[in-house]
């Protein structure tokens, strides 16, 4: 019998993809054979890009990284995670809120499903403020955003919202 090949997901809205996501994602994918990016909607967020939108920029910035897939998915993580063959959730924290709800939230995906586990991976110090939402905000007054953001993704916020 083969070794079983290490799948994760790393599920995200990415609206937009931020320094912090990449950094997940990179650092993720050394725990993994293969990691697949799936790109939601979240209903109780307004998104900036399209879910077509978002995976092409996730696509763009991940180019070139071994092992990595984008994939779209509207259902239950769980579900999404069974149907790629995942045996564990990749999640992001950068403060004690983000553990809060994120330690709920792993909590009811092992009531849903306990063969896969739910691995976090802390954010880099030097991104730990970045959030989309703030991201978003920022850009919509003006402000700049390429210390938050890759630079062709600052061009997509840009024009975005011209």
């Amino acid at each position: 019998m083969g070794v079983r090949e290490r799948i994760g997901v790393y599920p995200g809205t990415f609206d937009p993809l931020t320094l912090g996501h990449l950094d997940i994602i990179r650092r993720g994918a050394h725990l993994v054979d293969r990691l697949v990016i799936g790109v939601t909607t979240n209903p109780s967020k307004e998104p900036m890009f399209t879910v077509a939108e978002r995976i092409a920029m996730v696509e763009r910035e991940i180019a070139g990284l071994a092992g990595v897939t984008v994939v779209e998915f509207d259902s239950l993580l769980m579900d999404f995670a069974e149907a790629q063959g995942a045996g564990l959730i990749l999640r992001g924290l950068r403060a004690v809120a983000d553990f809060e709800y994120e330690y709920q939230m792993a909590g009811m995906n092992q009531q849903l499903n306990d063969r896969i586990e739910t691995v976090f991976l802390m954010a880099d110090v030097s991104l730990q403020p970045i959030a989309s939402r703030l991201v978003k905000e920022i850009a919509r007054y003006g402000g700049a955003i390429d210390r938050f953001v890759p630079p062709s993704v600052a061009k997509d916020v840009a024009d975005k919202l011209k």
